[in-house]
């Protein structure tokens, strides 16, 4: 009786690889690139079935062309195996020329804005970067390109992914590089059928809503920003606590989980092969059994757990 209600699609969002060409580290301590080697291991070896992978920028640190070879070299094997679409998204650590000729084989110098079809889902690449500085925004143009393509609904709705998120920052001086004009495109939203908005750039988990649409913003592969940093700080950068995010979308909602990068020691868990048991009962069974507390399964795990 498991998996009664299953996902139509599931989007393995990644970001802020900040990737380094000749396999050189961030900071010159940070392994970008073995980080994400570990986050497509954890896919590799799950068992959902991602339907995308889905990288929303600052996918090279200084846009080196070492570094996006690399990346595409690593993520499209993967994708592959995963039977997953890719989806690239521009950040304002990438540069448009060397991300459009690197990873799509197209020499382009402008905005890097593209539209997928996955199994009915539409995801569209926004670019929100802008040449030659770190904050965000989209053109006239862009915000007509965008309101034309949301004019015809996709068969399973649309995600919208982009690197700056539409969200007001909590910090000052992240609030100096986010997205500008953000009113500019809560009316394109309003109303159509974007289903969730997916973004990078705060190197933390975030989440929020903008125009009645959830919005979800992954936090880094390379290093990530401490909320709860001393306040002596304005911003403190820690090589820890690296994360994706699987994102569920369901015939009438979208849930948001966030994966960690890094594989913890288990304290406690339960095989596989406990789902082909759990398939032979029923859903009342099922419920007798893993919500009374005084089952059998639960007696024994509480006597597991304190040690009695």
């Amino acid at each position: 009786m498991l998996d009664s209600d299953t996902a139509s699609h599931v989007i393995a969002h990644i970001s802020d690889t900040h990737l380094l060409g000749g396999d050189r580290k961030l900071f010159s301590t940070v392994d970008v690139a073995s980080n994400l080697t570990w986050v497509l291991d954890r896919l590799r070896a799950g068992d959902q079935k991602i339907d995308a992978l889905v990288f929303t920028g600052d996918l090279a640190d200084i846009a080196e062309v070492d570094a996006y070879r690399w990346l595409r070299g690593q993520v499209e094997p993967a994708a592959a195996e995963l039977g997953a679409e890719v989806v690239w998204v521009m950040g304002n650590h990438d540069e448009r020329a060397a991300y459009s000729r690197e990873l799509f084989d197209d020499e382009s110098d402008g905005a890097q804005d593209r539209v997928y079809n996955v199994g009915g889902l539409r995801i569209i690449s926004l670019d929100t970067s802008v040449p030659g500085y770190h904050h965000g925004a989209l053109s006239e143009e862009q915000r007509v390109w965008l309101t034309n393509e949301l004019a015809t609904a996709a068969a399973h709705g649309t995600v919208l992914a982009m690197h700056h998120p539409p969200l007001v920052a909590h910090n000052p001086l992240v609030r100096l590089i986010e997205l500008e004009e953000m009113s500019l495109l809560e009316p394109i939203v309003r109303g159509s059928d974007v289903r969730a908005i997916i973004a990078g750039h705060l190197h933390y988990s975030s989440f929020g809503n903008f125009a009645g649409v959830p919005v979800s913003v992954s936090s880094a592969t390379c290093y990530t920003v401490d909320v709860g940093a001393d306040k002596s700080l304005l911003l403190s950068a820690v090589d820890g606590a690296q994360s994706i995010q699987l994102i569920h979308l369901y015939n009438d909602s979208v849930v948001t989980s966030v994966v960690p990068a890094e594989i913890y020691a288990q304290v406690s868990g339960y095989p596989a092969t406990l789902r082909a048991m759990a398939d032979t009962l029923s859903f009342a069974e099922l419920r007798e059994m893993i919500s009374n507390k005084t089952s059998d399964f639960n007696s024994a795990e509480r006597e597991q757990s304190a040690d009695l």
